[in-house]
């Protein structure tokens, strides 16, 4: 019997359950990401006395239960070649935690910064007048 729920359950969840279906905004794709996890039990017991004949009926109690659970973890945002996570979670704990995950932020600014001055080079300064 459990491994008859336990098939059922496989075969009844979908890949979109965990991947979503890509929403398109324009020149944005968002993809939601989800979190599924579920749980199988049971259980039971022969109750017996030590005055119980033996053609008596034996007193018997079992139970079975089961749980799912589909929650949202995060999105991945798309535009044009920029690939981005956002997390549904609470900000991170600790310092470390938000150091890793600003890195690709801060090296795409340090990235546009240079790029930037590197144009300015190539150009007269339109403060300085000669």
């Amino acid at each position: 019997m459990k491994q008859n729920a336990k098939k059922g359950g496989m075969n009844n969840g979908k890949a979109n359950t965990i991947i979503g279906t890509p929403i398109q905004t324009g020149d944005v794709t968002l993809i939601p990401v989800s979190r599924l996890s579920f749980g199988i039990a049971s259980g039971g017991s022969d109750f017996t006395t030590k005055n119980q004949k033996p053609e008596a009926d034996n007193g018997f109690g079992g139970g079975s239960g089961a749980s799912a659970k589909l929650e949202p973890v995060a999105f991945l945002i798309i535009r044009g070649e920029s690939v981005k996570l956002l997390p549904v979670a609470p900000p991170p704990a600790t310092t470390v935690d938000r150091v890793i995950e600003a890195v690709p932020e801060v090296v795409d600014k340090v990235t546009e910064f240079w790029e930037k001055q590197q144009e300015k080079k190539g150009q007269p300064d339109p403060d300085v007048v000669e």
